[in-house]
């Protein structure tokens, strides 16, 4: 059984071979083409069989592209707005105009950052009350240029220090959910990454939730949830499997609407065929919800989070 470790030294050995003869000139093509082929037989192999766990180490892999790389390949002509009018610019989530098949729109999105450097400046994705103003501003600005909205999610959660406390964080998520929910435009959210809860769901209460097919969307963490529920960390991987986090999992449940499909790898194993997948998905479910009444995309909003996910009565229970 093809294991995690295997995987990364075989196409690290790739990486190199690669390096080798496009940049040193050395003449090791038939040997690069054999380790192609072996990884790809190892990928299949190895993603068949993916468990939850597996997932939500794919979906925190730091090489997958990130919020604003993922804007530039799918969105042309993004011009980003900064700042809350009121406190700072968060740069953990950012947003602005950009166009889609010449459509212009609004668009938000997480900042993780690459390097460790860069992930610690944005604080891994983890917005604070400025960041989600800022997207309250946003999000009323499409509201009165009738223009769509559509949100990358990427974050663990919403920052939880001292100061984000203080400034009324909870106040501010539950600011943006109240005004996304009233919108009188089309809204689109695609989890790209981790989806972590208040601090995605403040960005991602659309009328269309898309995921990548290797992100996770969930209330809490695996190992938060095997600390409260099992006081243990070795049980991170089944209160992986517990939560229900993969997207596959999420669409049989009907909380998203689609499951966008991951080049062999993952998405960052072929950024630009990712893109290509999101702006097509974009596309698709903004043309069929710009072609709604206004009044029947609120009701079918209203009814899709009254009517949200599914459960099931345990006999014997009064």
């Amino acid at each position: 059984m093809v294991d995690e470790a295997t995987l990364k030294a075989l196409e690290e050995k790739v990486a190199e071979l690669k390096r080798l003869v496009e940049q040193d000139g050395l003449a090791l093509e038939e040997e690069l083409v054999l380790l192609e082929r072996r990884l790809a037989e190892l990928r299949r192999e190895y993603f068949a069989k993916l468990s939850d766990w597996d997932r939500v180490k794919l979906a925190r892999d730091p090489r997958r592209p990130t919020g604003i790389e993922l804007v530039e390949m799918v969105f042309d002509d993004f011009y980003e707005l900064r700042g809350d009018r009121l406190l700072r610019d968060d740069p953990a989530l950012r947003g602005g105009m950009a166009k889609l098949s010449g459509k212009p729109l609004v668009v938000l999105f997480h900042q993780k950052g690459k390097t460790l450097e860069e992930q610690k400046r944005y604080r891994f994705g983890m917005a604070g009350p400025a960041g989600y103003r800022k997207a309250v501003r946003l999000m009323e600005l499409a509201g009165r240029l009738r223009l769509p909205l559509v949100s990358l999610v990427d974050t663990p959660g919403a920052y939880p220090g001292v100061e984000a406390e203080s400034h009324n964080i909870a106040g501010t998520i539950a600011q943006c959910l109240q005004t996304m929910l009233g919108l009188p435009v089309p809204t689109v959210a695609v989890i790209v990454g981790e989806g972590g809860s208040g601090g995605a769901v403040a960005i991602a209460c659309a009328d269309r939730v898309l995921m990548l097919e290797y992100a996770i969307y969930s209330v809490i963490s695996p190992e938060g949830a095997a600390a409260i529920l099992w006081k243990d960390q070795k049980a991170v991987p089944k209160a992986a499997e517990a939560l229900g986090l993969s997207a596959p999992k999420l669409k049989e449940l009907g909380v998203i609407d689609e499951v966008l499909p991951e080049p062999l790898g993952g998405a960052h194993s072929d950024p630009q065929a990712t893109a290509a997948t999101i702006r097509a998905a974009l596309e698709k479910h903004l043309a069929e919800l710009s072609s709604l009444p206004l009044d029947k995309l609120l009701q079918l909003r209203y009814k899709r989070y009254r009517d949200a996910g599914s459960y099931r009565e345990l006999e014997g229970r009064p």
